[in-house]
């Protein structure tokens, strides 16, 4: 007896040291955990590494660059490099611009977009699947590819070098990548049960009441995420930008972004400091460039750590995820 017990309690060992290096149908393994957690913390690291690289750089001053003892822990924690860095970008004034130019277009691309991915979703109309198939490859189509004839359209409409050729184009439901907002608000707003409506119309609402008091407050999650994406969109944007608002501006009197000043640091930076009469500290270097980086998007991360659970949690409810 005693050898059959030993051996039974050798066998129960054994499942148990089996069942947590391997795991079980109600929990993962030892070894499972490992693998998964390796990949996300390499995965991780490559995302972070950047990040990580352009902090530590922009606090560097020169002798800290070319010293190869030098690599992760700079000799200080030096703030001139921020400083110069906001002189040449005049960086609160540009700071300003690029939320007017980010924010404004974006409030009308989500409310335009909402409205047509209702129209979408609600009402049969004559030709409906081929305008559907028309919104798709419209997403399709590169915007450089129509750069040209939209530019002398809107240097015909005397819009080129304002805000106006943002705010036009975004509440006629032709902002930035606003194809894919329609769909994501067609796509959610046909999971609203129709009943509800129904119900609102037999209440006396009419078509623009049941839009804002039943759809629009279910639809939520789909306006943080559009509004979020635009945002992002419409401030990371560089060529266009570029194209339709930089053509004749000029940073005293015309619109600008911190990308954009951030393409221009090379030559901005020697005429700040020649306008205000002082020699430069130091030439332009990595750490200037990189502190300049980082102020470019400090205001996203900080949009980011803000909303993070909320727009994690919109993605998934707004269904744009694939499932």
């Amino acid at each position: 007896m005693s050898k059959e017990k030993k051996s039974r309690d050798w066998d129960a060992v054994r499942l148990k040291t089996r069942k947590k290096i391997m795991g079980s149908r109600e929990k993962n393994g030892l070894l499972l955990n490992i693998v998964v957690y390796t990949l996300l913390i390499a995965i991780g690291f490559v995302y972070l590494y950047p990040l990580l690289h352009m902090l530590v750089t922009s606090f560097m001053l020169p002798h800290d660059l070319l010293d190869s003892s030098v690599q992760w822990i700079p000799s200080g924690l030096h703030l001139s490099n921020y400083r110069n860095a906001m002189l040449t970008m005049d960086y609160w004034n540009s700071l300003w611009k690029n939320l007017q130019i980010a924010l404004i277009p974006t409030i009308f691309q989500v409310i335009v977009t909402a409205m047509a991915g209702y129209a979408f979703a609600r009402y049969n109309f004559p030709l409906k699947k081929l305008w559907l198939a028309v919104l798709i490859f419209s997403f399709v189509i590169p915007p450089q590819i129509t750069m040209i004839p939209t530019f002398v359209f809107y240097n015909d409409l005397g819009i080129i070098g304002s805000l106006r050729a943002f705010i036009i184009p975004a509440a006629l439901g032709q902002g930035f990548q606003s194809a894919i907002f329609i769909l994501i608000f067609y796509n959610f707003h046909r999971q609203v049960p129709r009943s509800l409506i129904e119900a609102s119309e037999i209440d006396g609402a009419g078509h623009l009441s049941s839009f804002f008091r039943i759809s629009m407050p279910l639809a939520i999650p789909a306006v943080i995420v559009t509004t979020l994406f635009s945002f992002v969109w419409y401030w990371n944007e560089v060529f266009l930008v570029n194209l339709f608002l930089g053509h004749g501006n000029t940073r005293a009197d015309g619109l600008t972004t911190l990308l954009l000043e951030l393409q221009r640091f090379q030559s901005s930076f020697g005429q700040v400091f020649a306008g205000a009469g002082t020699v430069a500290p130091d030439p332009v270097n990595e750490a200037l460039r990189m502190a300049g980086t980082m102020l470019a998007i400090v205001p996203l991360l900080i949009l980011y750590l803000i909303l993070q659970k909320q727009f994690v949690q919109s993605v998934d409810k707004a269904g744009i995820t694939g499932e």
